[in-house]
């Protein structure tokens, strides 16, 4: 009698931890957690205006973006290239592809992509306001970019597709000869939220 006390007391419990796992496990699986993105390092080396016969920018950016897949079970999948679009003045002047379609990021892993780019004279449409706005930045040497990171992704045992758009609000300082340079400090980039389905 009391070892069927004991054998239905141990089932109970082993019953119990079965349900913990099995919650804990689909709740790993079935919720994603948005990636972390972030700029670790950037450099400006050349930022020039042309205004003759449009709007063009000269430029030479570099800097290290880093993607952090966040959640512990899952591993996402890229569903679309991952992209970086470079804005002054609320204006594009260039996009890079940062990953291809179907590249994966494990869980818990961070993945830092190094971006090169530069540009002899890319048309941008700035306008009177970004011109006069350029010269006002020049003078003081730090210039106030956007890095716009979009993609799409989907996770382990999800069917959703999850749109990733993030805001990288940087102030880089001119690198030139002679002059000192600013620690960059890392910058972290505001992610939207995700739409409700």
């Amino acid at each position: 009698m009391v070892l069927g006390k004991a054998l239905a007391w141990c089932g109970g419990i082993v019953l119990s931890a079965c349900i913990i796992v099995g919650v804990v496990l689909i709740a790993a699986y079935s919720y994603a957690i948005q990636p972390s993105i972030t700029i670790e390092d950037a450099s400006l080396t050349r930022f020039a205006l042309a205004t003759s016969p449009s709007t063009a920018l000269g430029y030479n950016i570099s800097l290290s973006l880093a993607v952090r897949n966040k959640n512990w079970a899952t591993t996402m999948k890229n569903t679309e290239p991952l992209e970086a679009a470079y804005k002054f003045d609320g204006q594009q002047f260039d996009r890079v592809q940062v990953t291809d379609k179907g590249d994966k990021h494990t869980a818990k892993k961070t993945r830092v992509y190094r971006l090169v780019t530069s540009s002899d004279g890319g048309y941008v449409a700035l306008g009177n306001a970004g011109v006069a706005e350029y010269k006002n930045q020049n003078a003081t040497g730090v210039f106030e970019l956007e890095v716009m990171v979009t993609g799409e992704v989907r996770y382990t045992w999800q069917f959703k597709k999850n749109k990733i758009e993030a805001t990288c609000k940087l102030k880089l300082q001119l690198d030139s000869p002679g002059t000192a340079v600013l620690r960059f400090e890392k910058v972290k980039c505001k992610l939207a939220k995700q739409e409700k389905k």
